[in-house]
């Protein structure tokens, strides 16, 4: 049997999947093997799981009119889906610009950009906007090798910064860099965090060994012009303690490294701040976003930057042809005035501290549990065979997903065991219950199940 791999996301060759594939109606699989024989095939996309016809809200719904509730959204709808204010401003901004010539300028880009150096704190008040954040990733490494005259970089394994070859070279998952060969030299990369902390709830001497790991590698290597990470880590949500916060911020600055935070999937409100790194109160030379920022309608990303970054005039750093569109500068801006007006982050902690209870609670209800980790509306729920040893239980957490997505709630499995929910700010109550009642019952069928084989067996 070939070997199946688990990446960051649903698995597409599995007896599961196959099973799923099977319950399917005819006028969904034809669509299915049209979409499969038209692109190419790759792990965690095509082929595809269901046909989507249309969104709203926290849910989207198939060809037949099932409903999903959206835990995943690939992290763009902090304000749902079709949201219509978003709709109605992009609409109207159809009818008189919907694109913008390159080398000339437009009023929406111009307040985005303003808009967004109000949210940030100073000194990150110079912005480059690019069609996706791994472009925007490509702007920062060119920018920090400019800015230094350094061409080195520092980042973490199974940390992601995009697919590109220059993200791909600072990040570090394993499944993306798979069959690739060589990537950009000079990107050294240490071990990530979640390697050197026993829980997620405070600051170890494991935090520290690493912070000295780093500190080494800046001493010994003069050529180092960056250090990457993402804020908090998205996919499996591992959070880095204040003390190495601090003593990353404070290295950077002490050795002229420039420190680009990665907030492309956890920005623009998902941790409950605008920005993640709010939360360890220091301040990037860069950040990058992007994900949420087009409102689930328009692919849109920023660099935002320390004003006296401002070192790059006599080249180019994007260059791109949507560099400044007007279309996904609308969307972000008008996506910033539904948080902002509908008080979105002011009531979160309310929805976070309902969905945090009812996880503690089945954490003690259900050894498949091993760990919840969560910051704002990003949880993790990592599923383990045995407490002690902390073996990833890979079958229960795809058995779990797709028990879920029978009975309509989606999200994604990550580092092959780890139930990543990601949903909108703006879920309502009543959605968060049924997406919860859904995710229980089928934790609940899984172990009950594995616990039934293990006592025949």
């Amino acid at each position: 049997m070939p070997k199946v791999y688990r990446g960051e996301g649903d698995v597409n060759q599995s007896p599961l999947r196959q099973a799923w594939n099977e319950r399917l109606s005819d006028e969904t699989t034809h669509i299915l093997k049209e979409d499969e024989h038209y692109f190419l095939h790759q792990s965690l996309s095509t082929p595809c799981l269901d046909v989507i016809d249309r969104a709203e809200g926290s849910a989207f719904y198939n060809i037949e009119g099932k409903r999903y509730l959206d835990f995943h959204g690939n992290a763009v709808h902090q304000i749902g889906f079709q949201h219509p204010r978003v709709i109605e401003a992009m609409k109207q901004q159809l009818d008189t610009l919907s694109f913008s010539t390159r080398r000339y300028t437009n009023c929406a880009a111009i307040a985005l950009a303003k808009r967004l150096t109000e949210l940030a704190p100073d000194p990150l008040n110079k912005s480059l906007f690019a069609p996706g954040a791994t472009s925007a990733i490509g702007m920062a490494l060119k920018l920090a090798r400019i800015a230094t005259g350094k061409h080195k970089t520092v980042s973490m394994w199974e940390s992601f910064h995009g697919a590109s070859m220059d993200a791909l070279s600072v990040g570090g998952e394993a499944h993306f860099r798979r069959q690739i060969g060589p990537l950009l030299p000079g990107a050294i990369h240490v071990p990530p965090i979640q390697n050197y902390r026993p829980n997620w709830e405070g600051a170890g001497l494991d935090d520290r060994q690493l912070a000295s790991h780093i500190e080494y590698l800046f001493q010994q290597d003069s050529d180092i012009g960056a250090f990457v990470m993402e804020t908090v880590r998205n996919t499996d949500v591992q959070l880095p303690s204040h003390v190495f916060m601090k003593k990353i911020r404070a290295l950077c600055t002490e050795y002229d490294v420039k420190l680009i935070f990665d907030e492309t999937a956890i920005g623009m409100g998902r941790t409950g701040r605008w920005f993640a790194f709010e939360h360890y109160d220091i301040v990037p030379d860069m950040v990058v976003l992007g994900k949420g920022l087009g409102g689930a309608v328009y692919p849109m990303a920023a660099l935002l930057v320390d004003g006296s970054l401002d070192v790059a005039k006599d080249t180019s750093l994007g260059h791109y042809t949507h560099e400044k569109s007007p279309l996904g500068a609308t969307a972000a801006l008008t996506m910033i005035d539904v948080i902002q007006e509908e008080q979105l982050l002011e009531q979160l902690p309310l929805l976070e501290q309902k969905m945090k209870e009812r996880l503690v609670d089945w954490k003690q209800r259900y050894s498949l549990i091993g760990d919840i980790r969560h910051i704002g509306f990003l949880f993790a729920v990592e599923l383990v065979t045995d407490r002690t040893t902390k073996e990833k239980a890979t079958d229960a957490a795809e058995a779990v997903m797709y028990h879920c997505l029978d009975h309509g709630l989606s999200f994604k499995v990550s580092k092959g065991n780890v139930l990543q929910i990601c949903p909108p700010l703006n879920l309502s109550h009543e959605d968060l219950n049924e997406a919860l009642n859904i995710l229980e019952s089928a934790i609940e069928d899984v172990q009950l199940r594995e616990e039934n084989t293990y006592a025949k067996s």
